[in-house]
Formats: structure tokens, C-alpha cells, sequence
């Protein structure tokens, strides 16, 4: 994709999502203890039942990553079928690349202009 957008002299731009595995959404149910320093002193033996995914649950990297790519396909983007983290946006000559891996985003785009609509969109 670096290549790519050397070759092309394309606009590059890199991303960190802050927190990005408690953007997850679980499809599934999931219950855990109560934290400690929070327990409910008149029911101490209950559970919580998680709404959202928290960092240490086995399921919170595909919750983030199916939040996330749901999202860009809203947007107009196309999964690669080579590379599950690769997501490409064709409109005419407007391309963007967009490189996913965990919370940290590598973007290229046929034109500046192009490139913060773009980051504009994902915030």
C-alpha cells in the first residue's frame, strides 16, 4: 500500500482509534462479576450483564472489527477478498486505501481533498 502510494505520489495519513475495543457491540451474552470497589452492597452475589465489549474479553477484537467494517461498508467501502483488513472506496478517479490493523489505521487517497473527507467521516 506504502508503494502504492509513493509510486502514485498519493497522500498518506495514519490513525489510532483511542479505546477502540469499547466501541464494540456483543452479539452475544456475556455476564462478569461485579468490579470490585462497585459491588452492590444489597445484592453482592449479582452479575453485570455487558452491554458493550470491554478490553480482556475474548470477543472484543471481532466486536471492534465488525463495528468497524459495518461502518466503512456504510460508507462505500469494499472489503479486499485478499486481505480482510484491506478496504478499498472507488468513486470515478477517487480512490482511498485504508489499512485496518487492531485500532491502528494506515489511509491513502487519490487526493488530499479526498483523503480528509475521509478521516472527516471516520471521526
Amino acid at each position: 500500500m506504502l508503494s502504492l502510494a509513493v509510486a502514485q505520489d498519493w497522500p498518506i495519513h495514519q490513525l489510532d482509534v483511542k479505546n477502540a475495543f469499547l466501541h464494540g457491540t456483543l452479539s452475544e451474552t456475556v455476564y462478569c462479576s461485579q468490579p470490585t470497589g462497585f459491588v452492590d452492597s444489597a445484592f453482592p452475589s449479582h452479575v453485570c450483564k455487558l452491554n458493550k465489549s470491554l478490553y480482556g474479553l475474548k470477543q472484543a477484537p471481532r466486536a471492534w472489527y465488525s463495528r468497524f467494517a459495518a461502518y466503512l461498508i456504510k460508507l462505500g467501502f469494499v472489503e479486499a477478498k485478499c486481505d480482510t483488513s484491506l478496504f478499498i472506496y472507488r468513486r470515478g478517479s477517487d480512490t482511498v486505501y485504508l489499512l485496518l490493523y487492531v485500532d491502528d489505521i494506515v489511509l491513502i487517497a487519490s487526493s488530499a481533498t479526498l483523503l480528509r473527507s475521509t478521516i472527516t467521516a471516520l471521526q
